[in-house]
């Protein structure tokens, strides 16, 4: 299975990938969990600039993770395609819905898509659990547990990007996408994305 666990900054979606890959593995999966940008060369170029580290216009981010996101896919080392053909899960911490949201919050959104027509091509997720928290409350929580703030960590980006989310949602019907109530606690999400993946399991 290929599952993309998608939402804003501040939604909770890196805590439930770490609770979804402990649950597969007690399960009795093989899993792989991974998160973009990368920490390959392309994607700590993007992690740079999102620090403030590098100044990159955002026509140049919206390449860099078009790049970032093939090799993710084809890396012969830990790319997402191989591990699958060896029968392993993965579950990954933002795929190319993010780059719709985020890039597409800055420039034309359906530039942002065709420029990512080879990853579509080459693999869809099995599920997207978009975990939708209001930008408010995300905001809040990450003035509690981060010292410093990135490139797009604004309220009025933050509310873009949600707004983008579900616009890039109404242009991608052949998607599977699930959206999770991510203002319930953590415990009530994880408890539903558990039973998304259940389901899926049990179709597969």
């Amino acid at each position: 299975m290929f599952v993309a666990l998608e939402g804003i900054d501040g939604s909770g979606k890196s805590t439930q990938a770490r609770h979804l890959t402990s649950w597969m593995k007690e399960s009795g999966f093989q899993v792989y969990p991974t998160f973009e940008p990368t920490d390959g060369p392309v994607g700590s170029l993007i992690r740079n600039i999102f620090s403030g580290r590098i100044e990159a216009d955002h026509r140049t981010i919206a390449g860099l993770f078009v790049a970032d996101r093939l090799d993710h896919l084809l890396n012969k080392t830990n790319g997402i395609l191989g591990k699958l053909e060896q029968g392993i899960s993965v579950i990954t911490d933002r795929y190319y819905l993010s780059s719709f949201a985020y890039q597409g919050a800055h420039m034309d959104m359906d530039w942002v898509i065709k420029a990512n027509a080879q990853s579509i091509q080459l693999l869809r997720p099995d599920i997207n659990l978009f975990i939708d928290v209001a930008p408010e409350a995300s905001m809040e929580r990450m003035q509690k547990s981060r010292r410093a703030a990135d490139l797009y960590e604004t309220l009025e980006n933050l509310k873009k990007v949600r707004e983008n989310f579900f616009k890039a949602f109404d242009q991608l019907p052949q998607e599977k996408i699930v959206i999770i109530d991510g203002n319930q606690s953590e415990e009530k999400v994880r408890a539903e994305i558990v039973r998304e993946v259940g389901k899926l399991i049990e179709r597969i």
